[in-house]
């Protein structure tokens, strides 16, 4: 196991297409399974494991979690020269959504527990985890097994992590490095999304935009997601240490709690779910404004356009787009997504005036078919190049990274008017 490659979170991963018949939960078992040997070992006996079910498609509120358990045996244990491996699966909400040609995934925990998680066919989600799990396009029949996940192919990368956050894996939290010097200077507390990531720029002084807008761009994410991770592993042990009732000592030397404040407990949790959620999305912003504002190009955040419409970027600014005298093909609108998900549909009604909008995203693997109802919609898909080699050949063609997108704004600005 190496730390920060996905051998950190998974002994062993297998996928495959459900069958009609492995997807109508009839025979609660799955084919296929005898390669399966080098995820669970030899069977002696029933092995029982407890597993996590998940279903996901793109609709990104649309998931089904349930709790159940798996069974890996040996049929024909007592023949003297013959195995018939079985692995049987309880009936769950998840299993009741499976349909054949639904993307199957198993994947084994190092504490022994299991993961389970059906992707809809053809959805984003499930090419992303064939990327994550660095598989292949999928049979019908047979598993795609892989028990060796601490390559350096596997290493885990800002787009990574957000698809194991998807799937409900916990990112583990890297050494302290730099906790004194944050807690110092953001009085033991969480600052402002922009301070934090005006602060994780600068703890990385070497890496500067005009060395290129993608890698900076990748390279400022991946430290921000570090530092916060560290920052916030430290305020929520603090937190929890000093607990969420009153305490007293009592004369056998106990410590013994009374009056605990549930809400404050549930309160505290639910902030810390909702910053998890929305930092990322401010921290792209805010290092995106950085790389426009070291580009030297005119820009609006979260400018107003028609409707109230909050546009997340606007080039050249809100004055040049509310005059109706300004060359319209001098304007550029950008909305930004850390994942699109079925979202990037808002973009379409944020600038009226601008027919072809343009999207930044994080977001891995987007299908095919999503991309061609973007390309139909006049949407332009923009992502850092590093992101790239996730989407097929076909779309990659067609993808624009950060540098080209700020190289397209600033042939604009530099048009005359008129």
């Amino acid at each position: 196991m190496k730390q920060g490659h996905l051998s950190e979170y998974f002994t062993g991963v297998a996928v495959k297409r459900l069958s009609a018949v492995e997807a109508s939960g009839n025979q609660h078992e799955f084919n296929g399974v005898g390669d399966l040997k080098r995820i669970f070992g030899e069977a002696t006996g029933e092995l029982h494991f407890p597993t996590r079910f998940i279903y996901l498609d793109d609709s990104g509120d649309d998931s089904t979690v349930a709790d159940g358990l798996m069974t890996w045996y040996d049929a024909r244990a007592r023949h003297p020269t013959r195995s018939e491996y079985r692995l049987y699966f309880t009936d769950t909400a998840v299993s009741a959504r499976a349909a054949a040609g639904d993307q199957l995934i198993i994947g084994r925990h190092p504490n022994g527990s299991v993961l389970v998680i059906v992707a809809r066919d053809g959805s984003t989600v499930a090419g992303q985890l064939r990327w994550l799990f660095g598989v292949n396009d999928l049979a019908d029949a047979g598993f795609e097994v892989r028990d060796d996940l601490d390559e350096e192919r596997d290493r885990i990368a800002f787009a990574s992590r957000l698809i194991l956050e998807q799937i409900g894996v916990e990112i583990a939290a890297p050494a302290d490095t730099h906790l004194e010097d944050m807690l110092q200077k953001f009085d033991g507390r969480f600052p402002t999304t922009r301070a934090f990531s005006q602060y994780a720029r600068s703890s990385i002084p070497d890496v500067h935009p005009k060395d290129g807008a993608d890698t900076a761009l990748v390279a400022w994410m991946e430290r921000e997601e570090m530092l916060f991770r560290i920052l916030e592993r430290h305020l929520i042990a603090d937190r929890i240490a000093r607990g969420f009732g009153d305490h007293h000592m009592v004369a056998d030397g106990f410590a013994h709690s009374f009056n605990v404040d549930v809400d404050s407990f549930i309160a505290f949790s639910l902030s810390v779910q909702n910053r998890r959620k929305s930092r990322v999305g401010y921290a792209f912003e805010n290092h995106l404004e950085s790389l426009f504002a070291n580009s030297r190009i005119h820009y609006a955040r979260t400018a107003i356009t028609e409707n109230r419409s909050r546009p997340d970027f606007l080039f050249p600014g809100t004055n040049e787009y509310a005059d109706p005298g300004f060359n319209p093909e001098r304007l550029t609108v950008l909305g930004v997504k850390s994942t699109c998900k079925d979202r990037w549909r808002q973009v379409l009604a944020e600038a009226e005036r601008i027919k072809n909008k343009h999207l930044l995203t994080l977001e891995t693997a987007i299908s095919t078919q999503q991309t061609d109802e973007m390309r139909a919609k006049k949407l332009q898909l923009v992502l850092p190049r590093p992101l790239h080699q996730t989407f097929s050949p076909a779309q990659q063609s067609w993808l624009m990274d950060v540098q080209g997108f700020i190289e397209l704004v600033r042939q604009r600005q530099a048009r005359p008017a008129g």
